[in-house]
């Protein structure tokens, strides 16, 4: 869904969203990220609520991109590549259900393009397990604290486990 200045919004979860983040913040034509939770029951959850597995939110990260310059297709090809979406609840040492693999999509497009994509995902053959990737409509986005926003430019790290 296109807004008024000509920009998109996506959003994807895919573990630790420190990662994830600093990912999406290198490709070309995203304008911005912001770390944040969707997908949960409880309004303004803090990173100790989520963390407390008890608000069915995952870990996102909520992006503003240029369609004319990356195509949603090409977020998603980001998206397969930096994790493991084979793995249900978990991200390398992270576990629970805020570390899903999850797509949050804006329109039937999106939905229709992430479909297409996790589909490919699995015929690939570079895949010992099935895809377990979950893809649900976007709720309210909830934006993480501040600290966690840019977490590892802020910190000078490149990993969620230092």
């Amino acid at each position: 869904m296109v807004n008024e200045s000509g920009y998109e919004e996506a959003a994807f979860g895919a573990g630790c969203f420190w990662h994830v983040e600093a990912e999406f913040m290198e490709v070309e034509g995203v304008i911005s990220t912001e770390a944040g939770f969707i997908g949960g029951t409880k309004e303004n959850p803090s990173y100790r609520d989520v963390c407390g597995k008890r608000t069915g939110h995952a870990e996102v990260v909520h992006i503003l991109f240029d369609p004319n310059v990356v195509s949603y297709f090409e977020l998603l090809n980001v998206f397969f590549r930096i994790h493991d979406p084979t793995q249900l609840n978990r991200q390398g040492p992270d576990h629970g259900d805020q570390y899903r693999s999850v797509i949050f999509y804006y329109d039937k497009e999106q939905r229709r393009q992430a479909e297409e994509a996790k589909k490919s995902e699995g015929v690939k053959g570079k895949h010992a397990d099935p895809i377990v990737t979950e893809i649900s409509p976007a709720s309210t986005f909830w934006r993480a604290e501040e600290y966690h926003q840019k977490y590892f430019q802020k910190n000078k790290v490149r990993s969620c486990g230092l």
